[in-house]
């Protein structure tokens, strides 16, 4: 996931200690200034009854995704919470964010805003150092070598069988995809590529976000259908479906269709609105899976019930969770396997722990994130969405990753996406990140490139076929677990699938998809003891260490769920 996510980009723990002001109490009593809501009809109501409940209590509606129910509303009525809530004819109301403005001295970067003020981003994990020296390796791709990840899973095996069916459409939701990389544009569809948000400048406290309107490439918050200005959804898209083109690397599928859905901002926050509008246009045009490195901000987990939480709060996370199982609904039904990176807290989501990171985003001023006791019973969403599979990551080494989310009952399967400190002496080598495609723009804008086009850190990777030269960069996280599951999800769906007679192409049940995937999922055991302790030794020179308790059986457990996901297995018979 970004952030972690997951969760975004990658490969260095910025070492910091975040102090968090007291909960903003929001109120429904809002200033006579525009604000904008997200507002859930509710179901079996006709939307034009559910409008003029809008209407009535003093809003206007902006857009309506008619496959939800979901409108975003502005209004000037400071009781408009108040007064829609009444209605039968709606279900939930949440604000939605702001788009504000920040000072034109605050200039943006390629890490403006979340990327650079996460500071416990686990994608950011070994960044430093100086340029990486690669050798080719005598077959497949010039990078093979560097993909410890693909031999984890046989996925250069499994391509002596299926190599992905282009007319199989696999929709990325996330920052964007750079539709014009050498390693990506042969199996990129701008036609059917979407952008479903603007991008923030600021949030309600004047914190930069993705920075000024005017300082983006475009000159503009609506970026185009086809750049990534963040690289976590490139990284993604590479990993699913970079082609065997003897330029960089292979995805998993290396030849299906990959469909850029853009619902997170460049900063890597992934609002409801357009995570919604994004799963049910998905469905509605083919997409055969998707895949979901993210959570729905501003709550990393969605609690009905919390006493440290607001009654405005509460109805919040209420709309986001039941807004999104509508939206999971829809796609799963429409033949969509629905994919989702399990999460990089280092947290077991079926025990009661603390979490200090939500809310994550400020929609009023003063807001910040607060200290809150999560029960199970509260939700992360995508990934604990019904009809979603859950990806947790391992190593090289095959162990669960330091960093990633478990459960027993949570983690469906697992799939590699990097773990630096799996080493012998517990010190960090970025080589055990994964390596996927970059945007050169970002190399530019971050400086990670020098006049000559050559890499200057260590995480950063050029390569070149005749006059065509690519980057790519290392990250880890459950945000690049997922999308190796994806692949895997893809070539079962090329393989077996059958004609899809109502959008074209390829189609086979999610059902089905997620029986094969866990079905032919290398089964693996617990740790011996169960209780397993990671050690790191951080750059710095001090040690960390932490015990996560693996439950469950070889065949289904809380680090691996039902097994570590192998393409050879599922498509070599």
């Amino acid at each position: 996931m970004r952030r972690v996510i997951v969760v975004s980009a990658a490969a260095a723990v910025i070492a910091a200690t975040l102090a968090f002001p007291a909960q903003a109490v929001r109120t429904t009593a809002e200033p006579a200034t525009a604000t904008q809501y997200v507002v859930l009809y509710k179901e079996g109501v006709a939307p034009a009854d559910a409008q003029k409940a809008v209407e009535a209590a003093g809003g206007s509606v902006v857009k309506v995704n008619q496959a939800v129910g979901l409108a975003t509303v502005t209004t000037t009525n400071a009781g408009f919470v108040s007064a829609v809530t009444s209605s039968a004819a709606i279900e939930g109301v949440a604000r939605d964010r702001a788009v504000g403005s920040v000072p034109k001295s605050a200039a943006r970067t390629a890490l403006t805003g979340r990327a650079a003020k996460d500071a416990k981003a686990v994608e950011k994990e070994g960044r430093g150092g100086g340029p990486f020296k690669h050798g080719h390796a005598v077959k497949a791709e010039p990078l093979s070598d560097l993909q410890w990840d693909m031999k984890q899973i046989h996925a250069e095996e499994a391509h002596k069988y299926e190599q992905g069916d282009p007319k199989v459409l696999v929709g990325v939701l996330d920052t964007g995809i750079d539709g014009s990389h050498p390693d990506i544009a042969p199996n990129f569809d701008k036609a059917l590529s979407r952008n479903f948000t603007v991008d923030v400048p600021a949030d309600a406290n004047g914190e930069p976000i993705d920075g000024p309107c005017e300082d983006e490439p475009d000159k503009s918050c609506n970026d185009p259908n086809d750049v990534d200005e963040d690289g976590h959804g490139t990284h993604v898209a590479s990993s699913i479906a970079s082609p065997i083109n003897k330029l960089g690397i292979a995805g998993v599928a290396p030849k299906v269709t990959l469909v850029n859905l853009r619902a997170g901002q460049d900063s890597g926050y992934f609002f409801l609105q357009p995570t919604v509008d994004a799963l049910t246009y998905a469905g509605d045009i083919g997409v055969d899976v998707v895949n979901m490195s993210y959570y729905i901000d501003p709550w990393l987990f969605n609690c009905v019930d919390n006493p440290a939480d607001s009654p405005s709060d509460q109805m919040e996370q209420a709309t986001i969770i039941k807004a999104t199982q509508r939206a999971l609904d829809y796609a799963h039904r429409r033949g969509v396997t629905l994919i989702s990176a399990a999460g990089n807290q280092a947290s077991d989501y079926t025990k009661t722990f603390v979490d200090a990171t939500s809310p994550d985003f400020a929609d009023v001023p003063g807001e910040a994130p607060r200290t809150r006791t999560i029960p199970p019973s509260c939700v992360s969403m995508p990934s604990e969405g019904q009809h979603v599979i859950s990806v947790s990551s391992t190593g090289i080494s095959k162990r669960k990753a330091y960093y990633s989310d478990h459960g027993n009952g949570y983690i469906d399967v697992a799939s590699p996406g990097g773990d630096v400190y799996d080493t012998p002496d517990n010190t960090r080598d970025i080589t055990k990140a994964t390596l996927s495609a970059y945007p050169k723009s970002l190399a530019v804008a971050n400086g990670e490139i020098d006049a000559d086009g050559n890499p200057t850190v260590n995480y950063v990777v050029k390569d070149c076929s005749g006059a065509t030269c690519a980057y790519y960069q290392y990250l880890q996280g459950t945000s690049m677990a997922s999308p190796r599951a994806v692949g895997v999800a893809a070539l079962i769906v090329s393989k077996y699938g059958h004609r899809d007679f109502r959008n074209g192409g390829k189609t086979l049940s999610p059902d089905l998809v997620e029986g094969i995937l866990k079905a032919t999922a290398t089964k693996t055991a617990c740790p011996n003891p169960p209780a397993y302790t990671y050690t790191r030794i951080l750059p710095a020179g001090n040690t960390v260490t932490a015990t996560h308790v693996c439950e469950g059986t070889t065949t289904s457990n809380g680090f691996y769920g039902k097994g570590i996901v192998d393409a050879l297995r599922a498509v070599g018979r």
